[in-house]
């Protein structure tokens, strides 16, 4: 059988600025393999590893560890190795919020992939069922907007705080989707839902539309961000997830056999 790579690199995007301003690092690395892992996946691939780059403006031992710490959870929720990496102090470029909490955080993930049965998305027809999957919350996209309108990072909601809302790690979608590809389901198409939201679905190389329904439950950050920030309907789906992480897209009568096996 022919195999082939799936390569995928991001960053964790203006999501570290958070992490400087509270101090905490400890969650960052999962949105770090959330980033990339997830998106390695939508072809059908299983991602085997990842390279992390760690540019920082001090090597701080303690802020290292506790991206250390996000990097092995991160890699133990999607089942990939970390062989290797590079730690860049760069005062002259890394700036923090403030000084010198400075860092960037980008990946760089493979994964393999049968090149008989990579999802493309062309096997999608008219009728087809698409299926969503909860997001956490905000993820790693559209966190400048958010950052600007809930900018009291210790303003409480609940029993959270607006810094907690938006630290919340990205979901690793990895162990259900491959989970669903070993399945009987007939997997048709696969979108990780980011920055643009459900125009991630456009991506897939189908000769269709969407209609979506019956979204699911939009998280309170979203709901805090469209009042504080006076944003719009149209403007909030286009910057973030809204609820919904990741999509499947089934025939239709195979539905409710992939929700039974995604909901596990």
């Amino acid at each position: 059988e022919r195999r082939g790579i799936a390569l995928s690199c991001d960053s964790v995007g203006s999501k570290v600025i958070v992490c400087e301003q509270l101090g905490r690092y400890d969650t960052i690395g999962i949105d770090l393999f959330g980033m990339n892992a997830n998106d390695v996946i939508c072809v059908g691939a299983d991602p085997i590893a990842l390279l992390d780059y760690i540019a920082v403006e001090e090597a701080n031992p303690d802020v290292l560890e506790q991206i250390g710490v996000g990097l092995r959870a991160g890699a133990e929720q999607a089942g990939v190795e970390i062989p290797g990496g590079e730690l860049a102090v760069l005062p002259d470029v890394v700036r923090g919020h403030p000084s010198p909490r400075g860092f960037d955080l980008v990946g760089f993930c493979v994964g393999l992939v049968d090149l008989d049965s990579v999802i493309t998305g062309a096997a999608i027809e008219p009728g087809d069922a698409l299926i969503d999957i909860p997001s956490s919350g905000i993820h790693s996209n559209g966190l400048s907007l958010a950052r600007r309108v809930l900018g009291d990072l210790d303003e409480r909601f609940g029993d959270k705080t607006a810094g907690d809302l938006l630290l919340e790690p990205t979901v690793i979608y990895v162990r259900a989707i491959r989970e669903l590809l070993s399945s009987s389901v007939d997997v048709r198409g696969l979108a990780h839902i980011t920055g643009e939201g459900f125009l991630n679905l456009l991506r897939l190389e189908a000769p269709v539309g969407y209609r979506i329904d019956a979204p699911l439950p939009v998280p309170l950050v979203f709901r805090l961000i469209a009042e504080r920030g006076n944003v719009d309907a149209a403007e909030l789906h286009e910057v973030f997830n809204m609820g919904c992480g990741f999509c499947v897209v089934t025939p239709a009568g195979d539905a409710e056999a992939a929700v039974s096996v995604l909901a596990r």
